[in-house]
């Protein structure tokens, strides 16, 4: 495949904003978008003397030299460790001191951060990341393509148990990164995939560049390329960053620095942000920030699009589930307007029952809505045989809300729903081969962080014997349509088998989608600029200047 403009063209942006995450954490990371973006070989990304750009709700003007900015956010669940970090906490942490070969903005846009540019082959197959010249880790080691050969091998190495094996399955393996020279990174894939900047993004949070003999020790010796420089740590307060002097984008970050406190519930942290002791939330729950937003006042509430999902999952190996009339039944029980409104406050996007979020550029634009049908929900039902349908749902506390909602407007139709609550630890626990509750009970809700490419909700969650394929559901015209769809390399290649796959998922409902989440981040917009929410609500502050 030839060189293509920059990612940069007008032409080559993604047209709206994308996904989410949920309040505690991400399920897995993955990685979509325009096909002459993804291809691009990215120019340099500008280091000069620019202001940041004002935040919403903030004021115009350049940038300001100095202070403190104060955020809130839950405490780790697990060890801040970049390899195997899954929660939003601990990855925003990082994120303030450790950098991808590519970041993604609000748009979800690709941005060169420590590769300057990439291409492939003409399969797709093939692809060559050129590096930042310049760059060193705050210890003052330079950035050489040895540390990203590295960084990628330890995350590949199935025995470092790292989150970002999800995004990289039947795609990139062991022994399949090399460095021909120390400012080049060539990754060989296991199958053509045109998306694959994505996944060596942020789009895939566990790829942060790290020094070559990095041996787990984050929170105590946290040593990367980024803005800002881990001075404390402690789980029970929170952690202080100061500004990092020999950062590459000179003249970021302009913060002197950035104190997290970590508060046990999300009330605190509300409470803490409205009498002015944080002046952002790391993580904002749209339920909780949306009246301030409506209120004026100091404080500020930037949204944005997103492919973070709750999916209802439907055993299609077991009775009742095991016809499709009868899943077809549940999916035309639900009110999804007013699940979105009164799960999600009313932010974010109605499903439809396949993977392709209305903001995925490939999503089918003519598979017609799916909405609550009293009369085909008993017509679905009586073809099934089935005379009366009762089943249980599983799910964890986070998912409470949507559980008992899904069961009032079940019992309107007649379906009775029994209500199975287990604590996270034990939702996701137990042998994730064969009995977690998550994969293996009869229905259950399962969360799903916002990913920027739709293939990295598919290959995991319906191919057949996909690793996390908690329905059974197995269709080949599926798994041919994914994988030409990951090999396509023009829009319209890649929107007719998205249309396949789109049509067989709601044909045969395996999953049920009922509303695509949106992300929020709540800010003191008189105090501070440049803070902006993001689709997977990181976090890059290096931008933040008092207003």
């Amino acid at each position: 495949m030839s060189e293509t403009p920059t990612a940069d063209a007008p032409s080559e942006r993604w047209q709206d904003r994308l996904p989410g995450a949920t309040r505690r954490g991400f399920l897995a990371a993955g990685a979509g978008g325009a096909i002459a973006a993804l291809l691009a070989a990215c120019g340099s990304q500008s280091s000069g003397g620019t202001a940041a750009k004002p935040g919403k709700g903030g004021s115009g003007g350049a940038a300001r030299r100095g202070g403190t900015l104060r955020a809130g956010s839950p405490p780790p669940p697990t060890a801040v460790d970049p390899v195997t970090a899954y929660d939003g906490t601990s990855v925003a942490l990082i994120q303030l001191v450790a950098e991808y070969l590519v970041w993604l903005d609000e748009d979800f846009k690709l941005v060169p951060k420590l590769a300057t540019a990439w291409k492939s082959d003409p399969a797709a197959k093939v692809w060559t990341f050129t590096l930042r010249k310049g760059v060193t880790f705050s210890d003052g080691t330079p950035l050489d393509a040895a540390a990203v050969k590295a960084s990628f091998d330890r995350l590949l190495d199935p025995k470092n148990k790292s989150s970002a094996l999800s995004a990289f399955d039947t795609v990139l393996g062991q022994g399949g990164v090399s460095a021909p020279d120390d400012s080049s990174v060539v990754f060989t894939l296991k199958r053509p995939f045109s998306d694959f900047p994505y996944l060596v993004s942020a789009g895939n949070y566990n790829a942060v560049i790290l020094k070559k003999d990095y041996a787990g020790n984050f929170t105590s010796k946290a040593i990367g390329t980024g803005p800002f420089l881990l001075k404390s740590y402690d789980l029970s307060t929170g952690a202080v960053f100061t500004r990092n002097p020999s950062y590459w984008d000179a003249p970021k970050p302009y913060l002197d620095g950035v104190d997290i406190t970590f508060f046990a519930d999300d009330q605190a942290d509300l409470v803490a942000l409205q009498s002015g002791s944080i002046d952002v939330q790391v993580i904002s729950q749209p339920d909780l920030v949306q009246p301030l937003a409506a209120a004026g006042g100091d404080i500020t509430v930037d949204q944005v699009q997103s492919t973070g999902v709750t999916v209802l999952t439907l055993r299609t190996d077991k009775a009742p589930f095991d016809r499709k009339e009868v899943r077809q039944a549940v999916a035309y029980a639900l009110d999804r307007p007013a699940i979105k409104t009164g799960v999600a406050a009313g932010v974010g996007d109605l499903g439809n029952d396949h993977l392709f979020a209305p903001l995925f550029p490939a999503a089918p634009k003519d598979i017609e809505q799916r909405a609550k049908d009293q009369a085909k929900v008993t017509q679905l039902l009586q073809t099934a045989g089935v005379g009366s349908l009762r089943f249980t749902l599983t799910f964890d506390p986070p998912n409470k809300n949507y559980a008992v909602t899904i069961q009032s407007q079940l019992k309107q139709v007649g379906i009775t729903v029994d209500l199975d609550q287990r604590s996270s630890n034990d939702f996701y626990g137990g042998d994730q081969a064969k009995d977690t509750p998550w994969l293996f009970t009869t229905a259950n809700l399962v969360a799903w962080a916002g990913r920027p490419v739709p293939s990295q909700f598919i290959t995991p969650m319906v191919k057949s014997g996909a690793v996390w394929n908690g329905s059974k559901y197995a269709n080949k015209a599926l798994d041919d349509a994914a994988d030409a769809y990951d090999a396509a390399t023009t829009d319209t290649a890649r929107a007719a088998q998205a249309e396949i796959i789109a049509k067989a998922l709601h044909e045969d409902v395996p999953i049920i989608v009922s509303y695509w989440a949106g992300t929020v981040r709540a800010f003191n917009g008189r105090k501070f600029t440049g803070i902006k929410a993001h689709p997977s609500e990181f976090v890059d502050f290096s931008t933040v200047s008092q207003v």
